[in-house]
């Protein structure tokens, strides 16, 4: 996260209110998605810990008219239009993957074509724990990615560097064809924040 004091200096932020998204985050995930091509037109895309909902606004934008993003957060998610929007906590696995396929079956599909995560813990300022939450976090979208992706499906997730990173990124190797770590751009220099990609699930 980018400090207050530092807003007026961030390019991303400022691209962010001038386009129309909701955090600057929101180009992480397009120069994600530009660089692997995880989203194309017509998908079906779970954005897990959503909010504010800057990576909804783009996964809509890259699936188009035909396709479908579902967020989920604990946190409360303004409408974004033709978004469906579920309030829940990812952690609560079972409970997530029920959500989501109730709202599946309302479009009639019962598989996603890729699962996102942004989802960052409140920081604590103790860098073990922030370290082992985000790695709880992290899991737990792999865990409902596991259970809703359809065959060759794509994931994406935020983790922080440090002790659980390689336990993370070998996880998500065993489960997909192809595994990458990435730092987009948009990251911060200083920040231990790195994204899994993991395309082609198995």
């Amino acid at each position: 996260m980018v400090k207050r004091a530092d807003l007026k200096s961030d390019g991303f932020y400022k691209a962010a209110k001038r386009e129309g998204y909701r955090s600057r985050s929101a180009f992480k995930l397009l120069q994600i998605a530009e660089k692997f091509e995880v989203i194309k037109g017509g998908d079906a895309v779970v954005d897990l810990g959503a909010a504010p909902g800057g990576w909804s606004q783009v996964a809509h934008e890259l699936v188009g008219e035909r396709g479908m993003v579902i967020s989920v957060d604990l946190q409360p998610i303004v409408k974004i239009n033709d978004v469906v929007i579920l309030r829940g906590d990812i952690t609560r696995e079972e409970e997530t993957i029920t959500a989501i396929r109730a709202a599946l079956a309302g479009k009639r599909r019962d598989t996603v074509d890729v699962v996102i995560s942004d989802a960052s813990p409140q920081l604590s300022g103790n860098k073990d724990y922030d370290q082992f939450r985000s790695f709880e976090l992290s899991m737990s979208a792999l865990t409902i990615a596991s259970a809703l992706l359809k065959k060759q499906g794509n994931f994406v997730s935020k983790i922080f560097q440090g002790s659980y990173y390689t336990q993370f990124y070998n996880r998500v190797k065993e489960k997909f064809r192809d595994t990458r770590a990435y730092s987009p751009a948009a990251t911060r220099k200083r920040s231990a924040e790195v994204y899994i990609i993991g395309k082609g699930y198995r």
